[in-house]
C-alpha cells in the first residue's frame, strides 16, 4: 500500500514495485492523478486497487483499513509516503495549516502503522518505509512545523523498528534531501508561499531514483536512508557540529530586516 500514490515520489514508488510485480492498493486525494498511477501500474501486468483517502481525516483511514481487513487480501509492504509542505514564517502559518501538516505528515502513518500492524505480523515477510525528509534530521530557517513533523516521523519509526525489526518484518526511514516533484513548486497549503525559492536543479534528485533506492532498502531492510550525497552532507555536519551549523543558521537570520509581530 502507497500512500500519496498519485504524482511525485509516491507515483515513482508504485510504479517501481509493479515492475517487481507486486500487486497495488494505492490511496491519494488527488483522484484523477491517482487513476493515471493505475493505469500505467496495470499497464506492467499487475493487480491495482485505488481508494480516495484524505488522511486529515483518522475515520477514513480507519475505512480504508477496515475495508483492507475485510478483504482478506494480505499487506505485505506499507509505504507512508503522502506529505505536504510549507515554507514561510511560523507566526504567518494558520492553525488549519498546522493540523493538516500534523496530520498527513505525522498522525497518519502512525495510524496507519498501528491498525494494520497485525495484519502486517502476520505476514511470512513484511516491510514499513516512512518517507521523511533530510530537514526531519537537519533544521533549516521557515519550515518549523514541516520539521516537527518530519522529526517525529523520524523518531517514530526508530522506535518502531527498535521494537518490531526482525529479518522477516523491516522498518525504514527514508530521508531524501530535494526532490523534483510537484511539493516543490508548491511549499504552502491554501496561501501562496510568502516569497518565491528556486530550487537549482544541481541539488535535486529524481522520484524514480528515491524508487529505486526504496526498494533496495527494502531488499536490505535498511534502518534510514539518506540521499543524495548533499542531504548526508548536511545530515552529518548538524551531527558533527550542532553549533557550527546552529551559529550559520542564526548568522544567516541576522543579516535579515528585524522581525515585527503584531498581537489582535
Amino acid at each position: 500500500m502507497v500512500t500519496g500514490a498519485a504524482s511525485g515520489i509516491g507515483r515513482a514508488i508504485a510504479l517501481a514495485l509493479s515492475r517487481e510485480g507486486a500487486s497495488l492498493r494505492l490511496l491519494d486525494i488527488d483522484d484523477q492523478n491517482l487513476e493515471q498511477t493505475a493505469r500505467d501500474a496495470r499497464a506492467l501486468g499487475v493487480a491495482v486497487t485505488t481508494r480516495h483517502c484524505d488522511l486529515t481525516q483518522p475515520a477514513q483511514i480507519s475505512d480504508v483499513v477496515a475495508e483492507i481487513l475485510g478483504s482478506g487480501d494480505p499487506i505485505h509492504i506499507l509505504i507512508n509516503n503522502a506529505g505536504l509542505a510549507f515554507h514561510g514564517s511560523t507566526h504567518g502559518m494558520t492553525a488549519t495549516q498546522w493540523r493538516q501538516i500534523m496530520s498527513v505528515n505525522l498522525l497518519a502513518p502512525i495510524q496507519l502503522v498501528h491498525e494494520l500492524l497485525p495484519v502486517l505480523a502476520a505476514q511470512e515477510e513484511a516491510h514499513v518505509v516512512n518517507v521523511g525528509s533530510v530537514f526531519g534530521l537537519a533544521t533549516f530557517r521557515e519550515g518549523a512545523v514541516y520539521q516537527a513533523s518530519k522529526f517525529g516521523l523520524v523518531g517514530f519509526t526508530a522506535a518502531l523498528r527498535a521494537e518490531y525489526c526482525r529479518p522477516e518484518f523491516g522498518v525504514t526511514m527514508l530521508c531524501p534531501g530535494f526532490v523534483r516533484t510537484p511539493m516543490l513548486d508548491r511549499a504552502a497549503i491554501e496561501t501562496p508561499p510568502q516569497k518565491g525559492h528556486r530550487i537549482p536543479n544541481w541539488i535535486t534528485i529524481s522520484p524514480d531514483y528515491v524508487a529505486a533506492r526504496t526498494l533496495r532498502a527494502i531488499r536490505r531492510n535498511e534502518a534510514m536512508v539518506v540521499i543524495p550525497g548533499s542531504a548526508r552532507l548536511l545530515w552529518r555536519l548538524n551531527r558533527l557540529s550542532p553549533a557550527l551549523m546552529d551559529m550559520f543558521t542564526r548568522e544567516a537570520w541576522r543579516r535579515r530586516p528585524r522581525l515585527q509581530i503584531t498581537h489582535q
